[in-house]
């Protein structure tokens, strides 16, 4: 009896064919349009990471400038009160001392200098005092005597106004107390006796 090779191997239809190979295709671009827009959605996220990166680089970028700025201004401040602390630590040491040096130029103006029992007297306080002055000198501290130069304010103290024709007004006449300064700044100002017109 002979075999029936329809029912074996069926002869398929040629539409159907072409509708298996349209299934085949479609369903073979399907997968590739997916890839390509997950491609897009990953470029799209990897620029907005770069974007952010770089938006945080320049923020890094800003706060460390602003840091090294801050730190400079630190280290110029500190080195500012060092120097200070250097130049005027030695101002109230000092401002204890002007009564000493006061007290021994008083003890100079009180002794008459042709008697012969207190020339040794008179030596010694000069020496005490020059070597006083010797000491304040080592450490820039300086002195303020201003007679017969302009008043300044800034310098010195007035004590009075005094009328003299023979110099012009606001000449210092008499300095009652000396005057220091240390470093350029004035720890005592100079008390004085200024001439008016």
């Amino acid at each position: 009896m002979p075999e029936n090779n329809n029912e074996e191997n069926p002869q398929q239809d040629p539409s159907d064919q072409s509708a298996e190979s349209q299934t085949e295709e479609t369903a073979g671009t399907e997968p590739q349009a997916e890839a390509s827009s997950e491609g897009l959605d990953s470029v799209e996220i990897m620029q907005a990471r770069i974007e952010k990166l770089e938006q945080e680089l320049t923020e890094a970028k800003d706060q460390t400038l602003r840091t090294q700025a801050e730190m400079q201004n630190i280290r110029r401040r500190s080195q500012a009160d060092v120097e200070k602390a250097h130049k005027f630590a030695l101002e109230k040491f000092s401002g204890e001392l002007l009564p000493v040096i006061d007290n021994l130029e008083r003890a100079l103006d009180t002794i008459t200098p042709d008697e012969e029992s207190t020339k040794t007297i008179e030596e010694g306080i000069s020496l005490t005092l020059k070597s006083f002055l010797d000491v304040i000198g080592k450490f820039d501290m300086t002195v303020i005597d201003p007679a017969g130069e302009p008043f300044d304010p800034q310098l010195h103290q007035a004590m009075s106004m005094i009328e003299n024709k023979e110099v012009e007004p606001n000449t210092v006449l008499h300095v009652v107390q000396k005057g220091y300064s240390l470093n350029g700044r004035v720890i005592r100002a100079a008390m004085v006796m200024v001439s008016k017109s």
